[in-house]
C-alpha cells in the first residue's frame, strides 16, 4: 500500500464510503472535487454500494416524504428522516415511476412532467420538452429506466394516445428524446391491456403487459437496451380463472417474476426466467385475507427465506419461504398508488 500513489489510496477508500459522506468530501480541496466528479469513481462507487446496509425505502403520503432504513437484523423499517422535494409541486403529488441504481424516475401528476431525482444527494432534472416530450399519463403509458453497455442512463417512455403508440428514449449524456419503432401486436395499444413498470435485468428491459379482464392474454415485452429491438416472450403458465398480476424483480441479475392468480383468495408463485422460458421455484401458502383498507397501503418485500407484508408503519406479517438466503430486500409488488420505492444510497446524477 505504501508503494501506491496517494490517488490511488484515495480513490480506493472513498469508493467504499457512504455516499452522503463523498458528498461531504467533495469540499476537502478542489483535487478531492475532481476526482470524486469522474464518471470512473461514480460508476465504482454505485458498484460498492449495492449492499444491503445502504438500501433505503421512500414514502410518500399527503403531508410528508419520508426515508427510512431497513433493520436487516430485524427485517423491520428504522427511524424516519423527513425529505424536503427539491423541485415544485402541489401536495406531495408526486408518483414514483422507476428506480435504478440510487435515481427515481417521478411524475409531477399536476403538470404530468417526468424528472429523474436522486433522493440522496437531492439532484434532479426535469426531462419534459416544449415539443411535448416527457409527460406522463397514468394507465396509459409505460416507464423504464436503464443503464446500456456506454454507462449512459437512459429512460425508456411508452405512450398510447387514442390508438396510436409511441416509444422514446431519454439520453442523460445527450439530454435529448428520440423515437424508436416499436415492432409487436397492435392489440397490446388497447387500454384494455395494463402496462408495468419495466424492470432492467441483465441488459434488458422487461413489462408484463396484462389484459384486464379474467382469462385475458397476459404476455412479457421485453426490450434489449443496446440494440433497442422489442420482442415478446411467455407468461408463466398460471391459471386464468381469475385475476392475474405479474410483478417483476431483478435478483442477483437474474429475472424473477412474483405471479398472482384469485379472485378473493390470491395464491402467488415465484418464477425465475431462463433463456425466453419460465421455471418455477416455489408455490406460496394463501396470503391471509386483509382488508380493502390496508390492502392498498402495503408492499411486500421479501429476503433470507422468508416474505414480509408491510404498511408504512412497519411489519404486518410473515411468511416463512423456502429459498436461498437474499442479501438485500426486494421488494415483490409495487408500492399501491406509486407512493413509495426500495433504492440504494448512490451518488449517481441525473444530469451530466
Amino acid at each position: 500500500m505504501a508503494d501506491l500513489p496517494v490517488h490511488t489510496i484515495v480513490f480506493e477508500i472513498l469508493t467504499r464510503v457512504p455516499a452522503k459522506d463523498v458528498g461531504r468530501s467533495k469540499s476537502v480541496c478542489k483535487q478531492w472535487y475532481a476526482l470524486l466528479s469522474t464518471q470512473d469513481f461514480v460508476r465504482i462507487h454505485c458498484s460498492r454500494s449495492l449492499v444491503s446496509s445502504n438500501q433505503r425505502v421512500l414514502l410518500i403520503d399527503d403531508l410528508t416524504c419520508s426515508v427510512h432504513p431497513i433493520i436487516f437484523q430485524s427485517n423491520d423499517y428504522g427511524p424516519s428522516s423527513i425529505v424536503t422535494f427539491p423541485f415544485h409541486h402541489q401536495n406531495n403529488d408526486v408518483s414514483i415511476l422507476s428506480h435504478l441504481n440510487g435515481l427515481l424516475c417521478v411524475c409531477l401528476n399536476h403538470t404530468y412532467e417526468l424528472l429523474l431525482w436522486n433522493p440522496t444527494t437531492t439532484a434532479f432534472k426535469h426531462l419534459s420538452t416544449p415539443d411535448s416530450h416527457g409527460f406522463y399519463i397514468n394507465n396509459l403509458d409505460a416507464i423504464g429506466l436503464y443503464v446500456d453497455a456506454d454507462d449512459d442512463y437512459k429512460v425508456l417512455h411508452i405512450k398510447r394516445r387514442s390508438g396510436v403508440l409511441g416509444v422514446y428514449v431519454y439520453s442523460r449524456e445527450v439530454d435529448s428524446w428520440r423515437n424508436i419503432p416499436f415492432i409487436t401486436r397492435q392489440e397490446y395499444l388497447s387500454p384494455h391491456f395494463n402496462w408495468s413498470a419495466g424492470t432492467f435485468c441483465g441488459g434488458t428491459l422487461y413489462f408484463t403487459v396484462c389484459e384486464c379482464w379474467i382469462g385475458g392474454t397476459n404476455v412479457v415485452i421485453c426490450f434489449d437496451v443496446n440494440s433497442e429491438q422489442f420482442k415478446e416472450i411467455s407468461f408463466p403458465p398460471v391459471p386464468s380463472t381469475g385475476m392475474v398480476q405479474g410483478v417483476l424483480v431483478n435478483v442477483k441479475n437474474e429475472l424473477h417474476m412474483f405471479a398472482s392468480t384469485g379472485m378473493f383468495e390470491m395464491t402467488i408463485d415465484l418464477w425465475t426466467l431462463q433463456g425466453d422460458y419460465w421455471i418455477k421455484v416455489l408455490s406460496c401458502p394463501p396470503i391471509p385475507p386483509i382488508s380493502l383498507s390496508l390492502w392498498c397501503d402495503i408492499t411486500h418485500y421479501v429476503t433470507n427465506g422468508n416474505w414480509f407484508v408491510m404498511t408504512k408503519l412497519g411489519k404486518l406479517f410473515t411468511i416463512e419461504m423456502d429459498m436461498k438466503p437474499f442479501e438485500c430486500f426486494y421488494p415483490v409488488t409495487w408500492f399501491r398508488g406509486f407512493k413509495g420505492a426500495v433504492f440504494v444510497e448512490t451518488i449517481v446524477s441525473p444530469s451530466i
